[in-house]
């Protein structure tokens, strides 16, 4: 990619006018992507707005502020901001262990004086910045060569490792599937993925003798769920039983007898698809997953309307990022793979994962509404 100016559009003036090329309709899809979650959270609430579906209606409708205004800040501004806003990620994660507070047998969050968060959360933002700035900086003839491989998978590798000490294996799977989704977006060679892959077969062994005991029984469980179905496997076996009673149609909405009568656990979270899918069936769940297909396709075509690699891949990560994690959140709760608790964007309830999932939109739009134009070298220069 060229770093010459691209003339291709001109950038907007004004606010109103960014505001202007904005992409609606990818905003009216997350509007009614989280109006899913919120009758959602209300259904398993029994039928109250409190705790859980007033808090996600409030919480979104700030991350729906926080979109337009990353969307309308000057796109240089978080161009510079990516290896700061990186580095100030990796740091926040290597305090977890030190500062970190413990629930559910893991250290994964920070606390900042009443608020709770994960800065695996907002790794996942900044490692698609990252990424996206060093890119747009490779020439294109050095994209699969070994010494244009060197700094991506450090850029990836420092976060996982991180998040294996917590220990949290789902979030460093999706660090892993995340950056090297853009690694193949971005051109490297599919030689290399081929052989990684191999690698990681044939370093199973090795992995299995690391992971720790409660992640060997998930991975036990996953395999055979009846081995110990009032323990580790309850969640799964809840979840398949859950599912299946919705049949095509569902039970009808407040209906399911596994979530109203508490036999799912953390229903209003990782497991809300099973929720959802007991209730509307299997026609419900396949319009929902139709409906975060759609917003990942939009997002897509979107990123190939930019003339710049920063933008493309700030976008594509975007995408990607809703993908695995919706990807993985379903094939979880329908026992495809183990459970690792990773939530449904804009349905599940959670305050960090919310803000994450915006953020990442509102970086996407802001590349989107400053599609038109390429960057010089001016443009590397200090983040103010």
């Amino acid at each position: 990619m060229s770093l010459t100016s691209s003339r291709a559009g001109t950038l907007p003036v004004s606010v109103a006018q960014k505001l202007q090329r904005v992409h609606w309709p990818v905003v009216i899809l997350l509007c009614v992507i989280a109006g899913i979650g919120l009758a959602q959270l209300y259904s398993v609430g029994d039928g109250a707005f409190a705790p859980w579906a007033e808090r996600h209606a409030l919480r979104f409708l700030l991350s729906l502020g926080l979109v337009l205004w990353v969307a309308v800040m000057p796109r240089i501004f978080w161009f510079r901001a990516a290896y700061p806003a990186y580095g100030a990620a990796l740091v926040l994660l290597a305090l977890v262990p030190i500062m970190g507070i413990e629930a559910g047998g893991a250290q994964r969050w920070l606390a900042l004086a009443e608020i709770r968060f994960q800065p695996a959360e907002f790794m996942k933002i900044t490692l698609v910045l990252a990424l996206a700035r060093y890119y747009q900086g490779l020439p294109t003839k050095r994209i699969s060569r070994p010494e244009g491989l060197i700094v991506p998978l450090v850029l990836i590798a420092l976060p996982v490792m991180l998040t294996l000490k917590q220990p949290d294996l789902g979030t460093a799977v999706l660090f892993a599937a995340i950056g090297t989704g853009l690694m193949f977006l971005a051109g490297v060679n599919i030689f290399y993925f081929l052989a990684s892959g191999a690698g990681a077969v044939a370093a199973l062994p090795v992995i299995w003798a690391n992971l720790q005991d409660y992640q060997r029984r998930r991975i036990e469980v996953f395999l055979n769920p009846d081995a110990d179905p009032l323990g580790a496997g309850y969640h799964i076996t809840q979840s398949k039983i859950a599912l299946g009673a919705g049949g095509f149609s569902g039970k009808g909405y407040m209906q399911g007898t596994q979530s109203q009568l508490d036999f799912l656990p953390e229903k209003h979270t990782d497991f809300i698809f099973t929720t959802f899918g007991e209730e509307w069936g299997f026609a419900g769940g396949m319009v929902l997953l139709g409906l975060f297909g759609l917003l990942v396709m939009m997002l897509l075509l979107m990123s190939l309307r930019c003339a710049s690699q920063f933008a493309r891949l700030t976008i594509a990560g975007s995408a990607l990022t809703i993908f695995v994690y919706v990807f993985i959140n379903v094939a979880m709760v329908s026992g495809l793979v183990p459970v690792v608790g990773v939530p449904l964007p804009l349905v599940s309830y959670g305050g960090t994962s919310m803000l994450t999932v915006m953020f990442g939109i509102g970086l996407a739009m802001c590349a989107y509404v400053h599609r038109g134009r390429g960057f010089r070298r001016g443009d590397y220069g200090r983040l103010w």
